[in-house]
């Protein structure tokens, strides 16, 4: 790139705060792991440094998720601007029973963007010792559930969240990517209400919940956050995966349309409407 990717502007702040922002959205702790005298913006982190430079992806691995407070950790570069939320929930949803959560792309192992769990760390520590700086040569000793595109597809259709800016090139077409249609950056909020009806509102023990959603947002996005926001509905009206409901319920949006698209854009001021069978919808 010529320069540290993790300053570049987007969206009018750093890149690294950009990705730190909407991972923000899903995480509780969020762990950034730069070399030893990297320069960094303030940020809401915990701000981890290499304990000896140039080990790559392993080294960046390994030192975040020793200093992660949880059993699971969520790995993604500092570059990664179009990471799908949905996905990640996925991701994150078949962690159970696996050392390792990593979508395939491309052809392509992905593991900067993958689900890594602390067992796996003394087979990190080994490669380090080893020299073994690829993280894929970690996958053939642990449990490893590798994702595959069809798979991801549901939650990320064109693949965005493996966009990654190593050129002057691909900065300038994350860049232009960013813009909607009409030239103006995708950098607004969008914020919507969410009604509750029948069962989902007596889980929730609420009518209604207003939602604050990154620009481009789909429904699927809604439903991630909701489940973040309300808990007691992941699993119950939200699936495990966070991006669709379980059968029973259904979407309708502005009381015209019922949705059966999740990938289906939010629009500013939308009202969201969440029923189940007995609600008589």
């Amino acid at each position: 790139m010529g320069t540290p990717k993790a300053l570049l502007p987007f969206a009018g702040e750093p890149l690294i705060a950009h990705i730190v922002r909407r991972l923000q959205r899903r995480f509780d702790e969020i762990i950034v792991v730069a070399a030893p005298e990297q320069r960094l913006p303030d940020l809401p982190v915990m701000l981890v440094r290499d304990e000896v430079a140039f080990q790559g992806p392993v080294g960046g691995i390994y030192y975040g998720l020793r200093a992660a407070h949880g059993e699971t950790g969520f790995v993604t570069s500092c570059d990664s601007a179009f990471a799908s939320e949905p996905l990640i929930s996925h991701l994150l949803s078949l962690s159970s029973g696996f050392d390792v959560v990593v979508p395939r792309w491309g052809g392509r192992l992905q593991p900067l963007h993958a689900v890594y769990r602390r067992t796996v760390l003394p087979f990190l520590e080994a490669q380090l010792a080893n020299g073994e700086l690829r993280p894929v040569f970690l996958y053939d000793k642990v449990e490893t559930r590798i994702v595959e595109e069809d798979e991801i597809r549901r939650f990320d259709p064109d693949g965005d969240s493996f966009f990654n800016m190593n050129t002057p090139d691909d900065y300038a077409a994350a860049l232009r990517r960013w813009q909607t249609a009409d030239g103006e950056p995708e950098s607004q909020p969008i914020n919507c209400t969410v009604e509750l009806l029948g069962v989902a509102r007596m889980l929730a023990g609420m009518q209604e919940i207003d939602l604050r959603l990154p620009a481009a947002a789909t429904i699927a996005d809604a439903f991630a956050e909701l489940s973040r926001r309300l808990p007691s509905l992941a699993g119950r009206v939200v699936g495990r995966n966070a991006a669709d409901l379980i059968e029973g319920y259904a979407c309708n949006i502005n009381g015209l349309e019922f949705v059966t698209d999740v990938s289906s854009r939010v629009k500013d001021g939308d009202r969201i409407v969440i029923l189940s069978a007995d609600a008589g919808g």
